[in-house]
């Protein structure tokens, strides 16, 4: 079997320029080589391919058929040369980018966008850990955190990134015994589980008009599945993201009660520590989070 030879590398980077620009000369320039050394190179690379890969029209070029079907895979394996020569040229320390999350946040938004912030920011790599802390940097080794709350955190900084739509929701068994109530304040003599802040509930009461003076009572959790177990075995009614229990609802498990709403300062925020800048990796991280559609 015959060994093929790869064809030479500055040939290859002089076609790729040549026709990207459309411009013996322009790619020239871009090359810091002379027009003529960018002709002599792309004459090697068709002649080592056997194939014409440009038309000479006009004291122009344009790509041959050949020459269109050979330009995006090497067009692409410069890319990857880039980004792993970029990843390779980091220090570990700096490739890695420590995310602390909810879990609920990890498995319903994070995870199913991984692929386009790798495929954005090949250089970096997220390492994802789940807490609900308040503050897990000194534990985890985060460099940003993502939490469900307020966005009040002595001695952090925070930025506001998202507002999900939240339900009360029940068992059926417990509307079942209960009753379905009619308007919100019906809810004001419910047993109700809480969120750890144990502020949910308040602010919802709240935005729906209704004054709720009381002390809040009921079991509190730090994470939403746990919260979500409470209210699916009839702990109580519980302040929910939609999009976490929509297959509960679906399967008539939970029932939605009155009055949903879109509390603004009960959302998720993006905290870090310190007061200085976000080291530049999380900076892009942020951005990356902004540019599809958080925030």
């Amino acid at each position: 079997m015959a060994i093929q030879r790869l064809p030479p590398l500055n040939a290859l980077r002089a076609f790729e320029a040549a026709a990207r620009h459309l411009s013996v000369k322009d790619a020239a320039q871009e090359l810091c080589v002379t027009p003529g050394a960018v002709s002599q190179m792309i004459k090697s690379l068709e002649q080592h391919l056997g194939v014409a890969l440009f038309l000479r029209v006009n004291r122009g070029i344009q790509l041959t058929d050949a020459g269109h079907g050979f330009l995006p895979p090497v067009r692409n394996a410069f890319r990857q040369i880039l980004a792993a020569s970029a990843r390779i040229s980091l220090p570990p320390e700096n490739r890695v980018l420590t995310v602390s999350t909810t879990a609920f946040f990890a498995s319903a938004w994070l995870i199913p966008r991984l692929h386009d912030f790798h495929s954005r920011y090949p250089e970096i790599d997220l390492q994802i850990v789940t807490s609900n802390a308040v503050a897990a940097f000194g534990r985890d080794g985060a460099d940003i955190a993502i939490r469900h709350g307020l966005g009040r955190y002595p001695g952090l900084q925070s930025e506001h990134l998202l507002t999900v739509e939240v339900a009360p929701v029940a068992s059926a068994d417990l509307v079942a015994k209960l009753g379905t109530p009619l308007k919100p304040d019906d809810l004001l003599g419910w047993p109700r589980v809480h969120d750890e802040g144990r502020n949910g509930w308040q602010l919802w009461f709240a935005a729906q008009g209704v004054e709720d003076s009381g002390t809040p009572r009921g079991p509190a959790f730090d994470d939403g599945s746990l919260l979500l177990k409470a209210v699916a075995t009839g702990q109580g009614a519980g302040l929910l993201p939609v999009a976490m229990v929509q297959d509960e609802l679906t399967a008539g498990r939970l029932i939605r009660l009155a009055g949903d709403a879109w509390l603004e300062e009960f959302g998720y925020y993006l905290v870090w520590p310190g007061r200085g800048a976000l080291p530049d990796k999380a900076q892009v991280f942020r951005n990356w989070l902004r540019t599809c559609g958080v925030g």
